[in-house]
């Protein structure tokens, strides 16, 4: 399972996930990118996008995707570091094609 993060989420999202495979959305090369060609690029290669976009599954056609997307409340690290078991379940739980929103306490 390989897992990037979207431009915008802290690094410390990074040593959280560990020891999974994952990479900032920076350190990947795809820094920039609009949602729907970031979508397309990442399809194949990553098997899970950790975003904190809250409008990408209204803005983007997500039918026949395989790239699982995890939605975060917030990009701010204070409030993500609680939330870590939640984050953790998510992604060890997530299948192909899952869209799914990880809550606030």
């Amino acid at each position: 399972m390989t897992i990037i993060l979207d431009e915008n989420l802290p690094r410390g999202l990074l040593r959280m996930l560990a020891p999974r495979t994952a990479a900032t959305a920076q350190q990947a090369g795809y820094a920039g990118m609009e949602n729907g060609q970031l979508l397309a690029a990442l399809e194949g290669v990553f098997d899970i996008l950790i975003t904190a976009d809250k409008n990408l599954r209204y803005q983007q056609n997500l039918t026949g995707r395989q790239l699982a997307i995890i939605e975060l409340p917030t990009n701010r690290w204070p409030l993500l570091h609680p939330l870590q078991a939640r984050i953790i379940e998510a992604v060890d739980s997530c299948q192909p094609s899952n869209y799914v929103v990880v809550h606030a306490a």
